[in-house]
């Protein structure tokens, strides 16, 4: 028995694609929390030892071997190049109690862009008025926004709508940063959240509906440097974000988990790039959110 529960870790580690989304989603579900799925290693290891059994201690290797293969590079150091540019993603909660303390440890980490969400009427001006000394640039669509060192040209919302949200639900918007490696696309998005539960399982619909709609803004784009900040609400393992995911280049290899605050479980807060590479993506400390910030360090191709 210990050997066919090995067998099963390592296939639903190698094969989680191909875990079908039925009703209940179970797919998305796995994929949420993939590298969660590691800890059978351990486990199974050390039934294996107690029962003595060699059969079962070999076959714990294929789940480990599956799990390396998939998050071992996350483990490694990363590159340690200077960043050309320093992105901070975070949803500050709309029911923050200290928005300005907030302001100020996000300030505090030097980043040339801030993308925040869940910016309420009434918190929204703290973020401004703290940020304002070290970030002259920035811009607000609905619940979302952008805070610079570069100056910002060209903003607009961007439609992410999912069927039934309001004239009112606004949250995405997209803006060119003119840097010193020159003009970048960036856009800041919010995903409707996903819920889990008896009754529908896991329940992605609108988020991966909005997920399209990103995606289809994104492949409108033209061709040149694009980042995007958000919380996509799904892990870069999620098929639900393939939509948007295949669209730019690979995720940075790190775990950063981001939710929930105190005791993150996965990153669903992403900072992603095309003709561009999160060459590294580290979770911050706590500010008063359900959820972390998260630190992408960007690197542009070519000679430096």
């Amino acid at each position: 028995m210990l050997a066919g529960l090995a067998v099963l870790a390592c296939c639903l580690l190698a094969f989680h694609g191909a875990v079908p989304d039925v009703p209940g989603r179970p797919g998305s579900l796995l994929e949420a929390f993939l590298p969660w799925l590691g800890l059978a290693v351990p486990v199974l290891a050390a039934l294996a030892l107690l029962r003595r059994s060699p059969v079962a201690g070999w076959a714990v290797l294929l789940p480990a071997a599956a799990w390396l293969g998939l998050f071992g590079g996350f483990l490694l150091p990363g590159d340690g190049r200077s960043p050309d540019l320093l992105a901070v993603q975070h949803n500050v909660g709309d029911e923050n109690p200290d928005p300005a303390g907030t302001a100020r440890a996000l300030a505090g980490t030097r980043a040339d862009l801030l993308a925040l969400e869940e910016l309420t009427p009434a918190a929204a001006p703290a973020y401004a008025a703290v940020l304002a000394p070290q970030y002259p640039y920035h811009a607000v669509q609905g619940t979302v926004g952008l805070w610079s060192r570069h100056p910002l040209a060209q903003v607009r919302p961007v439609d992410i709508r999912p069927a039934g949200a309001g004239a009112g639900w606004n949250r995405g918007l997209r803006a060119t940063a003119r840097t010193p490696h020159g003009d970048v696309a960036v856009y800041v998005a919010h995903l409707p959240s996903v819920r889990l539960g008896p009754a529908h399982g896991f329940d992605s619909v609108r988020r991966d509906e909005s997920a399209r709609l990103l995606g289809a803004a994104i492949a409108a784009e033209p061709a040149g440097p694009l980042v995007l900040l958000g919380d996509l609400n799904g892990t870069v393992d999620d098929r639900g974000l393939a939509p948007v995911l295949s669209r730019l280049d690979p995720p940075s290899r790190d775990f950063a988990f981001s939710w929930p605050a105190p005791l993150p479980l996965a990153r669903i807060d992403q900072v992603l790039t095309r003709s561009a590479t999160v060459t590294r993506i580290r979770a911050l400390p706590e500010t008063g959110s359900d959820h972390l910030p998260v630190a992408a360090r960007i690197a542009w191709p070519g000679p430096r």
